[in-house]
């Protein structure tokens, strides 16, 4: 398959072919972007910030009671760390601005921020929220958490249409409203999916994010998917 909409810069998307094990981009205007195989190495820095997430996020779901019971489960890190710095170094995305569904502790929005994107994360739950900004408060990362739903003003509708999906978050406030952006002001926006979810987070980016931005998700064994929107949802009508 090759793709001929351009990036802003001028180049195109020619090397861009979907992964059909996944197979769900059926109906959405998102093209899979081949990330490499080998893991980028993880610096000193980002090695200190991730043994000291690790230490915490234990300590955090050990206090709980129901330690994988409240939709609360890290990613793979360096997975993470390493298709971020294939981002950024390759310039996938049409600009540094990013944006983490689901930020839990905030490690993906810290690791985004030591790459050089000017990162924000989204989180529900107010007590991993005000852990977030510690974290990077002791790090000195520059990065900006807000507690609320990170579903955008319609994206309900996708929500909706799946049913009562995990964790999920409905209800809750707007992270939109204060951070005076709106998810297509964002050039990369990554998410853990739980599973059931990954069609409804996929139909959400693809019906609010701008063209050109890409979206990085999470699939436990499955691995990291990166996705690029080509069309508009004006465009896919017409």
């Amino acid at each position: 398959m090759n793709v001929s909409t351009g990036l802003p810069d001028g180049r195109t998307f020619d090397a861009l072919y979907p992964r059909p094990v996944f197979g769900y981009n059926d109906g959405m205007s998102l093209v899979d972007v081949n990330l490499p195989d080998a893991m980028a190495a993880v610096g000193d820095e980002e090695s200190a910030f991730l043994r000291e997430a690790d230490r915490r996020i234990n300590e955090y779901l050990d206090g709980r009671s129901d330690r994988y019971g409240h939709g609360f489960v890290p990613s793979d890190f360096v997975a993470v760390h390493s298709a971020l710095r294939a981002i950024a170094d390759g310039a996938v995305a049409p600009g540094n601005t990013f944006c983490e569904w689901g930020s839990g502790l905030g490690v993906v929005a810290s690791l985004a921020a030591m790459l050089g994107f000017d990162a924000w994360g989204i989180e529900i739950d107010r007590d991993l929220v005000a852990a977030s900004e510690v974290l990077v408060d002791e790090f000195d990362l520059p990065v900006s958490f807000v507690c609320g739903n990170f579903i955008p003003p319609g994206g309900d509708v996708c929500a909706d249409d799946a049913g009562e999906l995990g964790w999920l978050a409905m209800g809750g406030a707007n992270a939109y409203d204060e951070m005076a952006l709106d998810p297509e002001d964002f050039d990369v926006i990554f998410a853990y999916p739980w599973p059931g979810e990954e069609r409804v987070i996929a139909e959400m980016f693809d019906r609010h994010a701008a063209v050109g931005a890409v979206l990085l998700t999470y699939h436990g064994l499955e691995g990291m998917r990166l996705r690029r929107k080509l069309l508009d949802g004006a465009a896919r009508r017409n």
